[in-house]
């Protein structure tokens, strides 16, 4: 499946390894840099979403979305974890739930570019709409820059695996991505309301760390079993 990924915030909250292990299937190892654990708000619009070699899939053109991930390991690679995902796109969310197994959730969004940067307004729908809601105003604030291997920035955002485990199984999955390296930017941010937190970890205060990306094109490969061994491969 390929995707184009567009008007991307990165915000980075440090959190102690120990908070986020109740959070991770216990077949994934939590990944931290310098033995600090992360977890990242990602708030983007994704267009272009289709099958490789057919017409785009009707009725997602285009549509904003919000990912909660941290950061992992199993079977000799690195990377990220969904703790959620709100997506207005009712398709959406019901296709990756399927194929995927990924905890999307329907929300209201809104998704606009200004002379500030980027406003985006979602409220998730539901029962417990109230509590899981996020707004923000961020933009670039820097020249472009591709982050150096082995920089924090690099750890972060060069991401090239994601991880799940199936809600009916419990069996570990992943899957591949591949696109061209980041062109970041450092981000000005304001965040005017943030309840996406998980069970004790709270992120209201300020991140540590926010990133600002234009945008990539991506391919998504099919999602597919693996067992999470040291020294495994899949």
């Amino acid at each position: 499946m390929t995707q184009t990924w567009e008007h991307l915030l990165f915000a980075h909250w440090a959190v102690p390894p120990a908070l986020i292990r109740p959070l991770v299937p216990h077949s994934l190892e939590i990944d931290t840099y310098e033995g600090v654990g992360w977890i990242s708000i990602i708030p983007f619009r994704m267009t272009g979403v289709r099958l490789r070699c057919l017409p785009p899939i009707p009725y997602t053109t285009s549509f904003p979305e919000i990912n909660v991930r941290t950061y992992v390991k199993a079977s000799g690679k690195s990377g990220i974890y969904f703790l959620s995902l709100d997506a207005s796109n009712p398709l959406i969310t019901t296709i990756a739930k399927r194929w995927y197994r990924l905890p999307y959730y329907q929300a209201s969004m809104d998704f606009r570019l200004n002379r500030e940067g980027v406003t985006i307004q979602s409220k998730r729908a539901g029962s417990q709409a109230q509590a899981k809601q996020f707004s923000a105003v961020y933009g670039p604030d820097s020249d472009v820059f591709q982050a150096k291997g082995g920089t924090l920035e690099n750890w972060l955002t060069e991401r090239y695996t994601l991880f799940c485990e199936c809600m009916r199984t419990k069996r570990l999955h992943g899957a591949n991505v591949y696109h061209e390296p980041w062109r970041l930017q450092k981000a000005v941010l304001q965040i005017e309301q943030n309840s996406l937190s998980h069970q004790h970890i709270s992120l209201t205060d300020p991140p540590e760390l926010a990133l600002y990306a234009r945008g990539v094109q991506s391919i998504v490969w099919p999602i597919q079993q693996i067992k999470a061994e040291r020294g495994a491969t899949w």
